[in-house]
């Protein structure tokens, strides 16, 4: 199973979000799980190498990887049966090569904020999205949630994303999430991640997959 991590807009949390939903699959769900590192800064392979300097045990392989690279790294990741494959895409979409990463994703998770530049980007990733595969389920994940803002266009923004997919549970802004690595999560962030990643789990993951 392939499941895309992106938004338009850099810094939307998309490689948090892959690291959680990778530690999340692997220990919580004892999954099989490749992470594809995308994005232009490959942060998710910088701390894949800071770990093995630690002499930390991966818990998932991260391959930094190029949009050109990735018909012939599906040849080789098709056969691999009950794998399920995270490429964590970079923060923009004026490259041809995404286009065959989109029309082969079995789902796509997009983390956003509720900034007017934040929603636009969005927006725009779930139309070029919806153009190129009408079959993948598209998950907003409202990040950064801050609870001392109220966030007026919350309502209005959440109903027009429903028109291209689920809006999901939102992650609050904790500095917590910046010890997020690729060996663990820290326990104090399970209370608020489970229920987005239990959601995604059994809606978009295990439902999908053949018994």
């Amino acid at each position: 199973m392939l499941i895309l991590i992106g938004n338009q807009k850099g810094g939307a949390g998309k490689s948090t979000l892959t690291l959680l939903l990778a530690n999340y699959l692997t220990q919580q769900q004892e999954r099989r799980v490749t992470v594809l590192d995308m994005d232009y800064q490959q942060s998710l392979s910088a701390k894949a190498e800071k770990a093995k300097i630690l002499e930390n045990e991966p818990l998932y392989e991260i391959v930094p990887a190029d949009l050109s690279h990735f018909p012939a790294m599906q040849r080789k990741l098709g056969k691999s049966r009950n794998e399920i494959v995270l490429i964590d895409l970079p923060g923009k979409m004026d490259d041809d090569g995404l286009i065959p990463i989109f029309a082969a994703a079995d789902a796509v998770i997009c983390p956003f904020a509720f900034d007017e530049f934040s929603v636009d980007s969005t927006l725009l990733f779930a139309m070029v999205i919806g153009k190129i595969n009408k079959r993948a389920p598209l998950i907003f994940v409202p990040n950064r949630i801050k609870n001392t803002v109220k966030y007026e266009t919350r309502t209005e923004v959440e109903k027009v994303l429903r028109g291209f997919g689920t809006v999901a549970p939102g992650l609050p802004d904790r500095i917590d999430f910046q010890r997020v690595n690729t060996f663990q999560t820290p326990i104090i962030l399970y209370p608020v991640i489970l229920p987005l990643l239990d959601l995604i789990y059994e809606q978009y993951i295990a439902k999908e997959e053949p018994l």
